[in-house]
């Protein structure tokens, strides 16, 4: 895809756990929605890669989408900038954590469909998505100033 310049995925917590049910992320926060019908499930998980062919399979499944469960592993996010793709990694696990806990405590009510897609685009557009890692970054860079060394 020559829109994405950077890709973030990793086995966390939060993520593995959402993954195992299979599932996509519901609307259920206003987080969640920068998601809506911009991720997809990737079910085809065969154990620890060890097939090239894996490769292609995990990017037809994602398509056109910023982000990607891959059934009982993992997430995988990517944006038109490094900032984007860790924005939406670091969401993306949060959502999944929310979704956690509101289904362990019952049947979450769902952000009505236009409600969702408007948040969606004033939320998980690429300049959002750069735009709300900047104070993580920030904070990265004063804390370890040589990071850029």
């Amino acid at each position: 895809r020559k829109d994405v310049v950077a890709a973030a995925h990793s086995h966390s917590l939060h993520g593995k756990a959402f993954s195992a049910l299979g599932r996509e992320l519901s609307p259920i926060t206003q987080d969640s929605c920068a998601f809506y019908e911009d991720h997809a499930l990737y079910d085809d998980f065969g154990g620890v890669v060890v097939d090239l062919d894996e490769g292609a399979r995990v990017a037809k499944a994602i398509g056109t989408k910023k982000a990607l469960i891959l059934q009982n592993h993992g997430l995988l996010t990517v944006g038109e900038t490094i900032d984007a793709a860790a924005w939406w990694f670091i969401t993306m696990d949060r959502s999944c954590q929310a979704e956690l806990l509101a289904r362990a405590a019952g049947e979450p009510k769902l952000i009505r469909r236009e409600s969702a897609l408007q948040t969606k685009m004033l939320t998980g557009n690429p300049l959002a998505g750069w735009f709300q890692f900047q104070p993580l970054y920030a904070r990265i860079v004063k804390e370890q100033p040589d990071l850029l060394d």
